[in-house]
């Protein structure tokens, strides 16, 4: 497990102090005695912190951005051509100005360039046309408005989830021997804590498919493999020969504890397959079934109570302002789906102005809750609720652990380690800008926030997405320094001296590890958090103690996220299925059934076209990305995995 890399550069100095359980580098602490601590945002929504002279100043759509670096400037999205700030788009090369568009551009590549400047311009791209920089800025901002009154329109047409054909997880696992990760490692999802010993050798009672009567008969099966809420079965009497297993839904209408076709007066048929290799079945099933385990009795009764949710369209909650991250708004629960929530902002007449996430979220309180601690909120311009409309109970949301703030705590200005909600992959140098009350943190990133603190976000104290500082350097994780930052490779030693601050005491955060079960190379199903909306095909490709790194299958590295082992936008294979969810399938099969008959491709586009259509600027991008609920889902990486307790959360020193 110690599988660590020799830092001789810190066992080089004297002064290094004893780690503590956490592996982190007491000393930082007392590298300066001065803090910087940055002045918090009033409660005023529209105050402007006064700017430097000295720093270059962009303004776009009302907000204000600097850049310490200098390096102010413009750039053009390469797949639909929105112009905006160079150092906000995505990626190192600064191509494009969301995933969205670089995904996009990677899944359809020309073609799908084109059909995005058709939607913002209305006309083909000519050589001319080819390099979009050369366009006029103003042109520009006219496509932009013509393509968001397009993006409107469409949304209004939007339906429900539409089936994705072509893919099925039996197939996609059998044909590639993988594995699945366990439904007990999912403790908000249906039969998550009660999925019990289910396993392989398992026998139920299923429709026998291998037969000519006319009405449904059934027969004993077996499972040979399960995967997730999937089981491969295979019918009793078959031995070894899989010529007839197939998948099916543990959690599904037709299959049945044994014994339940006696008490409900199904018939037992064997499949004709095998029915000349026995003369005398019902001998051969008592043989076969002796000793063996079946379902509980009451196993669907569990699972339909495993799936009453208890958040109600009509409910209304606080949750995070996707168009500024430092505060929260009212937002009414339009539709659940599996505990997940779609919620409509109050203030959206039109009611295309949502958010989906989890109702576990850490981005979703009742009704007060941003009074109660003082975090930012901004006031609804309803005047009056509609009757229709009531507040969610707060017993319905997820609890945080409570914590003890009155000795030792954080403070503005201390210096952590922590994701950043608008970048998935990357954990950044940040600074805590404003201490709440109940254990509540506004944490920006250093070199790329906002001027008002609008891109500040939330985070619990005891939030797995906040680290000491030198965390990533014990677990090899690669640090993001703040932007322009000259001196690299980063130190944090001669950072904070610079800065005249201070680290965050180690003691301070989260510990934990629970003993998750999950390992490399296990599928699941995961919400991308860059589109919440979509759940994809996914496999889990690093682990790092309670860290899972989330790749979607099809899809390059870079698109990879880090998330909690206990974060709710996890889920078992098959629980789209299961719950009606549309299951986005990996790119490699979305692209390969584009290209098999045109019908297809028409379907397949419906889904692709949700991760092509948000179009945005630089600004917006920053706005769009918060759909992501990346809070406290997001962590760093080595080569490590770990089940245990706390005491293996880090890499301890040789």
């Amino acid at each position: 497990m110690e599988n660590t890399k020799d830092l001789t550069e810190h066992s080089s100095r004297t002064e290094r102090k004893r780690r503590d359980s956490f592996g982190m580098f007491d000393g930082y602490d007392s590298c300066s005695e001065d803090t910087s601590s940055s002045s918090s945002s009033d409660d005023s929504e529209e105050e402007v912190t006064p700017l430097p002279s000295s720093l270059p100043i962009i303004k776009n759509n009302g907000q204000v951005y600097t850049y310490p670096d200098g390096k102010s400037g413009m750039a053009t999205c390469e797949m639909c051509g929105m112009v905006g700030v160079r150092d906000a788009f995505y990626s190192k090369t600064k191509r494009f100005c969301s995933v969205s568009c670089s995904r996009s551009y990677s899944s359809n590549s020309k073609k799908a360039s084109i059909l995005a400047r058709l939607q913002v311009t209305g006309k083909p791209p000519t050589k001319k046309a080819k390099v979009l920089q050369k366009q006029p800025l103003v042109a520009k901002l006219a496509a932009y408005a013509q393509y968001q009154a397009t993006v409107q329109n469409q949304s209004k047409t939007k339906t429900a989830s539409v089936p994705v054909e072509g893919f099925n997880w039996g197939t996609y696992i059998s044909s590639n021997s993988f594995s699945a990760a366990p439904v007990n490692c999912f403790k908000h999802a249906p039969m998550g804590t009660c999925w019990g010993d289910i396993t392989e050798g398992v026998r139920v009672e299923v429709p026998n498919t291998d037969c000519s009567l006319p009405t449904k008969v059934f027969w004993i099966a077996g499972i040979v493999k399960l995967a997730g809420y999937n089981a491969l079965l295979r019918y009793e009497g078959f031995e070894n020969d899989s010529s007839l297993d197939f998948w099916c839904n543990v959690c599904g209408p037709d299959i049945h504890p044994v014994g339940w076709c006696a008490t409900s007066g199904k018939p037992l048929v064997p499949p004709r397959t095998v029915q000349h290799k026995n003369t005398n079945w019902k001998a051969f099933l008592v043989k076969r079934l002796t000793g063996a385990k079946t379902l509980p009795p009451d196993f669907s009764q569990k699972v339909s109570e495993s799936m009453q949710y208890p958040f109600k369209p009509s409910m209304r909650v606080e949750v995070v302002d996707k168009t500024h991250l430092c505060r929260t708004r009212v937002a009414v629960v339009d539709n659940v789906i599996g505990g997940r929530l779609r919620l409509v902002y109050e203030e959206s007449e039109d009611k295309t102005d949502d958010f989906w996430c989890h109702m576990y979220s850490p981005l979703i309180h009742p009704i007060g809750w941003s009074r109660s601690i003082g975090h930012r909120f901004k006031r609804s311009d309803i005047a009056k609720k509609q009757d229709s409309h009531i507040d969610a109970p707060s017993h319905l949301f997820a609890k945080v652990k409570e914590v003890e703030s009155s000795g030792e705590w954080f403070k503005e200005g201390m210096k952590l380690e922590a994701i950043d909600p608008l970048n998935l992959s990357a954990i950044c140098v940040a600074t805590i800008r404003k201490v709440l009350a109940d254990g509540y943190l506004m944490i920006g990133i250093d070199g790329s926030e906002a001027a008002d603190g609008s891109d500040w976000f939330c985070y619990h104290a005891t939030s797995p997405s906040i680290f000491p500082v030198g965390f990533c350097e014990i677990n090899m994780i690669e640090l993001t320094p703040p932007r322009g930052y000259a001196k690299l490779p980063f130190k944090w030693f001669d950072y904070l001296r610079e800065m005249g601050s201070i680290a965050a005491p180690v003691k301070l955060f989260n510990k934990e590890v629970p003993n998750h079960g999950f390992h490399v190379a296990m599928k699941l199903e995961a919400v991308d958090l860059m589109e919440p909306r979509l759940v994809c095909v996914a496999t889990v490709t690093r682990i790092i103690h309670r860290l899972l790194r989330i790749h979607f299958d099809g899809w390059e590295d870079e698109y990879d996220q880090w998330v909690d082992c206990e974060s709710p936008d996890l889920y078992p294979v098959g629980w789209c299925q299961l719950t009606g969810y549309q299951l986005q399938p990996p790119a490699s099969q979305s692209s390969r059934d584009n290209q098999s008959s045109s019908s297809k491709q028409k379907k397949k586009s419906k889904s692709q076209q949700y991760k092509g259509h948000k179009k945005m600027s630089s600004l917006q991008l920053k706005e769009e990305l918060l759909d992501g609920e990346e809070y406290n889902f997001l962590q760093g990486s080595s080569d490590q995995e770990s089940n245990g307790s706390a005491s293996h959360y880090i890499k301890q020193e040789p």
